[in-house]
């Protein structure tokens, strides 16, 4: 009886290794690694407000900021043709708003840091690709320590689409030279989750800014935090295909 359970792990992990070799996970991160989307929609809120924009709504935010580089969202809603001066500092202001009200918050999604280390151990390589800036990022790794799991991050400035085109997560396969049918992506965004289905990868939905019933219509799986998977559940996503 003692030696079932060693050798259903050892089969577990036999199959868990077949499975993940040569895969790859790609991460977005607001909302994915840590649970800010609320204080960045605050912050947009005091933006809009201190800049005389009429009011908006949570709904809104959700489905035509949430996920789209900053510029892109100034431009749309400050006008096409913004000085660059103008872009700055309401850049800046929105990232004031945003920082002071989020880092006495500021802290990894459930189970993140211990999922992190199960992939890296299990040798699958690992990529952020946010929509935010490199201070953005900055500004989340000063706090969580987690910076040297990832092998490549990719920014919104280094591509010419936002989501819900593809093109941030076939830059971060292309990167780690991985085949986009062997990634798998972590998205909380309507527009990330729909990046990751129309990059042919696999798509892990975590809700945070959407109820799961929605997120799950979107993701091939869909979960409440990272104790919610396990290296086995993503081996089950190729698997089954």
């Amino acid at each position: 009886m003692s030696n079932t359970p060693i050798l259903n792990n050892q089969k577990n992990s036999f199959f868990t290794g077949a499975y993940l070799d040569g895969a790859a996970a790609i991460f977005d991160m607001d909302g994915t690694l840590i649970d800010n989307t609320p204080y960045h929609y605050q912050a947009w809120q005091q933006l809009f407000k201190k800049n005389g924009l009429p009011g908006l709504s949570r709904d809104t935010y959700l489905t035509e900021i949430s996920g789209v580089p900053i510029i892109n969202t100034l431009k749309k809603y400050f006008g096409e043709d913004i000085s660059d001066t103008r872009l700055k500092e309401l850049t800046t202001q929105k990232k004031q708003f945003y920082e002071v009200a989020f880092k006495p918050f500021l802290r990894p999604i459930n189970g993140l840091e211990q999922f992190l280390n199960n992939l890296k151990g299990a040798g699958v390589k690992i990529a952020l690709a946010t929509s935010s800036t490199m201070d953005d990022v900055d500004f989340i790794f000063e706090t969580i320590p987690i910076r040297a799991y990832f092998d490549t991050i990719i920014i919104g400035s280094t591509v010419s689409q936002p989501k819900p085109s593809p093109q941030i997560f076939l830059k971060a396969a292309a990167q780690l030279n991985i085949l986009p049918e062997r990634c798998i992506v972590f998205e909380d965004s309507i527009s990330g989750l729909k990046a990751g289905k129309n990059a042919g990868m696999k798509v892990i939905g975590i809700a945070t800014a959407h109820p799961i019933e929605k997120v799950s219509k979107l993701a091939t799986l869909a979960i409440q935090d990272y104790t919610d998977t396990s290296l086995q559940k993503l081996a089950g996503l190729f698997d089954r295909y």
